[in-house]
């Protein structure tokens, strides 16, 4: 489908677009590749789509691997799983081939990343200006049970529907949910919502980042975290580019 973007661009075809990136790669034939999506890709009828890609990598000179990564565990204080898509032209992957499995060769690169943990309370805004809850959701946050992830029980248990499933729950112990365009996180303790400054620690922006006319939480959710894309970057710097002749 066609869609207008915020952040400027013209009208684009979603459904080509992961097509259009690889066209480009061909033509600027970059060392590597790295491409970005949801993890749903890998599920259900999306699969069909994922060979489709792998075939395009294939035709434009690349052997590509793909990996689920999650932000959690490279330093990011956000759980945010996501496909990455890695791919190396085929005339620089010799040194680097290995036996992935009975059928298929391809260049080694290990992403196990271990990185502890961070957790809401370590990026939480406390001198900001908060934005406080409206009185329904003042009686919603009443409802609460400790440990819910959002508000869909306590609504059923107020007014016998289940709603609000956007509204997740942010506790000081655990890690930030995945930052989507128009996240509306409530923090426990505190009975407000999550802050501009909170949103822009959890997608690991440097803080006097501007967003001009954008809201922190559009483009947050609609980006790769900066450290999550320098962990790739710097492990495949380390286990393929540094290893490259000039």
């Amino acid at each position: 489908k066609e869609k207008k973007f915020r952040e400027g661009q013209a009208e684009q075809v979603l459904d080509t677009l992961f097509f259009d990136f690889i066209d480009l790669a061909k033509k600027l034939q970059p060392k590597v590749i790295i491409a970005e999506n949801v993890k749903g890709l890998l599920q259900g009828k999306a699969n069909l789509v994922v060979n489709d890609i792998r075939k395009a990598f294939n035709d434009a000179g690349y052997i590509v691997q793909d990996w689920v990564l999650n932000a959690k565990n490279m330093g990011v204080p956000q759980n945010r799983e996501r496909v990455f898509f890695i791919a190396m032209r085929k005339d620089l992957a010799g040194p680097f081939l290995h036996q992935k499995d009975l059928f298929s060769k391809v260049p080694k690169l290990e992403l196990d990343f271990k990185e502890k943990e961070i957790v809401f309370f370590k990026i939480l805004d406390i001198n900001a200006e908060k934005d406080t809850l409206s009185k329904n959701y003042t009686k919603l946050m009443r409802e609460l049970r400790p440990g819910e992830k959002d508000l869909r029980h306590a609504t059923k248990r107020l007014i016998g529907k289940e709603n609000n499933f956007g509204n997740k729950i942010l506790y000081y112990d655990k890690v930030c949910y995945c930052v989507i365009a128009n996240d509306k996180d409530i923090v426990f303790s505190e009975n407000r919502f999550k802050t501009a400054k909170e949103f822009i620690r959890a997608g690991s922006f440097p803080v006097d980042y501007n967003f001009l006319k954008l809201k922190p939480n559009y483009l947050i959710g609609m980006s790769v975290p900066p450290v999550m894309t320098a962990q790739i970057a710097h492990q495949i710097y380390i286990q393929w580019l540094s290893k490259l002749n000039p």
